[in-house]
């Protein structure tokens, strides 16, 4: 049973500049993620060159033999022509390509279904690029930032030198949809140090707690942090980290 059409909060953001992914290009390899996409129905956001609007769909199915795949977008949807940079998440990476076309053809009297031919080349960006510590025990990290008027405090779960991870009850976490950017987020990391720095949510689940119930895991990832501000999370990170092999 099929899930319902991808919301706007479903968008996935194509791979900053920088990233270092690997590159997918044996053609067996590319129809194995088509299909587990299409297997998952999870969500893919296309990004057309000639716009900002993201455009969001599901793969529907992959051709058994020939490198083509179907294309389901969202009713009402469609992708202007050229270029298109077409972005999911597979499993825990971040895959990604780009196709192109004079005319995105649909299937007649099928305006949403569209087949296209693979790629001849993915990029895969593994989710955690950059090793992640939990927050220590007994120590509240903090995140608290102003979206909208609106004033939010979650607590820390763990940090990186690329992001952070927040937790909150569901409540607590209204409007954080993925690729949300957050502005000067005052960023606790324990007793000593306090940071502000800009982020974009880049993923977002609920998840139930033991202890604490229905809660939300919100990943966030930095933005133009500055040298002096990747110096002083690098610093906290290798405190940290000492004091845990201890």
């Amino acid at each position: 049973m099929r899930r319902g059409p991808p919301l706007l909060k479903d968008a996935v953001e194509p791979m900053p500049p920088g990233s270092q992914p690997h590159e997918m290009s044996d053609e067996h390899d590319i129809a194995e993620a088509l299909s587990l996409l299409a297997q998952n129905g999870d969500p893919v956001s296309i990004h057309p060159a000639s716009s900002t609007n993201v455009v969001l769909g599901r793969i529907l199915s992959v051709h058994p033999e020939l490198p083509h795949f179907t294309l389901e977008l969202n009713e009402g949807e469609f992708i202007p022509p050229g270029e298109a940079t077409f972005v999911a998440w597979l499993r825990s990476s971040k895959m990604q390509f780009k196709l192109a076309y004079d005319n995105w053809t649909p299937v007649p009297d099928q305006p949403t279904i569209i087949p296209l031919d693979f790629p001849l080349r993915c990029q895969v960006l593994n989710r955690r690029s950059s090793t992640r510590l939990e927050t220590p025990l007994g120590i509240y990290y903090m995140a608290s930032f102003v979206l909208n008027g609106k004033p939010y405090e979650l607590q820390l779960y763990d940090f990186s030198a690329g992001g952070v991870g927040m937790r909150a009850p569901p409540r607590d976490t209204v409007g954080l949809h993925v690729g949300r950017k957050l502005q000067r987020v005052r960023l606790e990391l324990g007793p000593d140090t306090v940071m502000i720095a800009d982020l974009a949510v880049r993923l977002s689940r609920t998840f139930r707690s033991f202890l604490l119930g229905e809660q939300v895991q919100i990943g966030c990832q930095f933005i133009n942090l500055s040298p002096a501000m990747q110096e002083e999370l690098t610093r906290k990170l290798q405190e940290l980290n000492a004091t845990r092999q201890r």
